[in-house]
């Protein structure tokens, strides 16, 4: 504008200079934020490495092995020996009233001063002494071939024990019970008996089966799907 102007023309000049300088001025202000970066999922955390399945550190595992052929042919001696001896109980009970006019002589042959019913007695007492120790020595073979299947250490040692008194037993019954024709095969049954349990127990003192025994239990290093197995 210059001096020469009227009082409206600079009022109009000023409001054209306002108006040009409104319509520049916010354009020139507006300032624009920078875009947001694009959203990135947060990383996932590695994975634990698996597990090796064949650890040799790993806990040891119970399992049932089969036992050595040293054992097995002391416990087939010993079941052997135990059925044998079983019939031989039986045939001694069934041929009780044959046999005992063969046991009164024995019996008879001691003192021939007492009288019948004395020896009678006395024969009966020896048929039953005899029968019960015969059934005795299948009880406890019974028990110690159970002690040895569970790896007693003093099971070996019954089974010589028991092997002692079934040879004083076969002793007796020869002398007393396995009398005549009728005692022949009780006779020979009791040898059966006694020449098992003796190879049993030989079996049974192998070094294989001593280790067996020593042993207790049969352990191995397994692993977790071994054991689910074993379970």
């Amino acid at each position: 504008m210059t001096p020469s102007d009227t009082p409206s023309e600079r009022r109009v000049g000023s409001q054209e200079l306002t108006r040009r300088s409104g319509a520049s001025a916010p354009q020139s202000q507006v300032r624009r934020s920078p875009a947001p970066p694009p959203y990135e999922p947060p990383p996932k955390a590695a994975k634990p490495e698996r597990p090796a399945l064949h650890d040799k550190a790993a806990a040891p595992v119970m399992v049932k092995m089969p036992p050595p052929a040293a054992v097995r042919l002391a416990q087939i001696s010993w079941v052997l020996s135990l059925v044998v001896g079983a019939i031989a109980v039986g045939y001694l009970f069934i041929i009780r009233q044959s046999i005992d006019p063969d046991i009164e002589a024995i019996v008879r042959e001691v003192d021939t001063t007492r009288p019948s019913e004395t020896i009678s007695s006395a024969a009966d007492i020896v048929f039953w002494c005899v029968f019960g120790a015969m059934v005795t020595v299948l009880l406890v073979q019974i028990t110690t071939l159970v002690s040895f299947n569970n790896r007693r250490n003093n099971a070996r040692w019954w089974m010589l024990g028991i092997l002692v008194f079934l040879a004083v037993t076969v002793l007796a019954a020869r002398q007393f019970v396995a009398v005549g024709d009728r005692g022949v095969p009780l006779d020979r049954l009791l040898l059966i008996q006694l020449g098992l349990s003796a190879l049993g127990l030989l079996f049974s003192v192998i070094p294989a089966a001593l280790r067996w025994t020593a042993r207790k239990h049969d352990i191995r290093r397994g692993t977790t799907s071994g054991t689910t197995a074993e379970l």
